[in-house]
């Protein structure tokens, strides 16, 4: 795991996916040890301790760009959760279709007429942040409308889409729409809207990426983009136990499909 153990537990992504690859991982007979790192030591400490031959394989969730970990030097079977954002071609993977989620959320909006939409991106040393960013630029500059200043950043949390939020209208006042790229930074940008008096979606549509299940308990619910976590999480574990059984096995890339679950908030 590649997250401090506090935000592990508080994100629902996580637990949604660390469910599925348990389920996964009990049927084929393997148990799951997990570990988290989020310093250079912890890095050090991990990779000695997955090169020391306790473990059949390794998956890794949610990795920040880290030229101090060598996924190279560890000589066991590996997949990671989410494109690497550095040596894609020479690691398995296993991502939702980030990019291709983020412009049908930002497509949408735009189709329903909204002329000025922001987006709350992830981490920019994240793949998943880059690529939802990256998605959200490419809807806004094929309608001629992309500008730098209606781009915040966020962690992923609930308080960091409020003050994300709290920027975009210091700078542009005139939004009428957002796109975060987590559910929890849209649910953020929920509770700074209603402070503020913005109705929402009447004065200002929100959509978020993940689909968690708190995304069904806003006010108003949230529209979002539904990730396939089981699918993910199957198909981590599937691919490692062909990297085990076949080691030489070529590189797998796989992207999954995402899909625009609408509800009151856009």
């Amino acid at each position: 795991m590649g997250e401090e153990i506090l935000k592990v537990f508080a994100d629902p992504f996580f637990g949604r996916l660390l469910r599925s690859v348990s389920n996964a991982l009990a049927a084929a007979d393997l148990q799951l040890v997990m570990i988290t790192l989020h310093s250079p030591r912890d890095c050090h400490t991990v990779s000695r301790y997955l090169r020391s031959g306790h473990v059949d394989g390794a998956l890794f969730v949610s990795m920040h760009r880290r030229p101090d970990f060598d996924f190279a030097r560890l000589g066991i079977p590996l997949v990671l959760c989410g494109r690497p954002v550095a040596d894609g071609d020479a690691l398995s993977y296993v991502d939702a279709d980030n990019v291709g989620g983020a412009r049908t959320a930002v497509s949408y909006l735009l189709g329903r007429g909204r002329g000025a939409v922001a987006t709350i991106a992830g981490p920019p040393d994240m793949a998943v942040g880059i690529d939802r960013l990256h998605g959200y630029r490419t809807s806004m500059a094929a309608a001629g409308m992309l500008d730098p200043g209606m781009i915040a950043y966020g962690d992923f949390s609930v308080m960091s889409g409020q003050h994300a939020l709290q920027r975009l209208l210091d700078h542009r006042p005139g939004i009428d729409a957002v796109f975060a790229a987590s559910d929890l930074m849209a649910t953020g940008a929920l509770h700074a809207l209603r402070r503020l008096g913005r109705r929402v979606p009447d004065d200002v549509a929100v959509i978020g990426f993940d689909d968690v299940p708190s995304a069904q308990l806003t006010d108003p619910r949230l529209s979002t983009i539904r990730q396939p976590f089981d699918a993910m999480g199957v198909r981590m574990v599937g691919e490692l136990m062909a990297q085990i059984t076949d080691p030489g096995r070529d590189p797998a890339h796989v992207i999954l499909k995402t899909e625009l679950v609408l509800r009151s908030s856009a």
